[in-house]
């Protein structure tokens, strides 16, 4: 193992530990730190210098990855030369990388129609339909990310109508269940024989419980509800929590409360919802705009 990569390794234990970050968060770092290691050949923090890291930025740069993906090596980088800064090992100032700038991401919101037509789409009363029905109506109703959503343990008490979860960066937050999510969740719930410990569980084709759900499990229940809901469109599990964000700031939520109930750290990673639902702006145009035309 080089001196880099003794660092590295140390670097993503701190971070780990000291700084109590998830294992996902330490998995992405290292994917990202050893891709720059694999195509510097470095071997010392002294040897990292800004020619390297700009050979580095141009392989990302030529490559399919998207410019946010290509940001989260670079920010990698540079949170790993602030650690060897303040471990006072000699190696390229992090103020000498200057971070990409990203384009605001276009957020993809369901139509409250087509909304509506997807939590109705699966039907019956077997053990799958009841799922997904749950699972689509809890998606709406918390807004919770697709690991957050997989990570629900059974144990707790649903018909309370909130529970707190433990979400990204390991931060706790409450999220609430609507009377139709508790509803769904009771039926649900009411049909398990089985004595699996998650609260969302997969099934193979003959309905027999055979696990914890998956993401991916998730995104198939989604786009087939999607389809049987007549939308052709590609239809993911995040473009719950769009809807969720967007359809409490159009009924006047405010932007720190839905700050919170999303779990966001900073409230301008929430404001990129406010452009579609600022309605006092819409209101101003309606009421002021035009009035000298005939």
């Amino acid at each position: 193992m080089t001196e880099l990569e003794i660092h590295i390794k140390e670097y993503l234990d701190y971070l780990e530990i000291e700084k109590n970050r998830s294992r996902k968060t330490r998995e992405n770092y290292e994917r990202y730190l050893k891709e720059f290691v694999a195509r510097t050949k470095l071997m010392s923090a002294k040897a990292i210098t800004e020619e390297k890291v700009r050979e580095f930025r141009l392989v990302l740069a030529r490559t399919d990855l998207k410019k946010i993906t290509q940001s989260y090596y670079v920010i990698a980088l540079r949170n790993f030369l602030k650690y060897l800064g303040k471990r006072k090992i000699p190696s390229l100032s992090p103020e000498t990388i200057e971070l990409p700038k990203i384009a605001r991401r276009d957020i993809e919101v369901l139509d409250y129609k087509e909304l509506e037509r997807i939590l109705k789409a699966p039907e019956g009363n077997d053990l799958r339909a009841l799922r997904d029905r749950a699972i689509l109506e809890t998606l709406f109703s918390t807004g919770l990310r697709l690991a957050e959503i997989c990570a629900l343990p059974r144990s707790l008490d649903y018909t309370r109508g909130e529970i707190s979860v433990r979400g990204k960066g390991e931060k706790v937050r409450v999220v609430f269940f609507s009377e139709s999510t508790k509803k769904a969740i009771k039926e649900y719930l009411d049909k398990r024989g089985d004595v699996e410990q998650m609260l969302f569980v997969s099934m193979n084709k003959q309905g027999k419980v055979v696990g914890k759900i998956t993401p991916r499990a998730v995104e198939r229940l989604v786009e087939r509800a999607a389809r049987k809901a007549g939308i052709m469109k590609k239809i993911h599990p995040h473009q719950f929590r769009h809807s969720f964000a967007t359809d409490l700031l159009v009924n006047g939520a405010d932007l720190r409360s839905v700050q919170a109930l999303l779990g966001h750290a900073n409230v301008s990673t929430t404001q990129i919802y406010t452009h579609l639902t600022n309605k006092e702006l819409k209101d101003i145009h309606r009421a002021f705009h035009g009035k000298r035309r005939e």
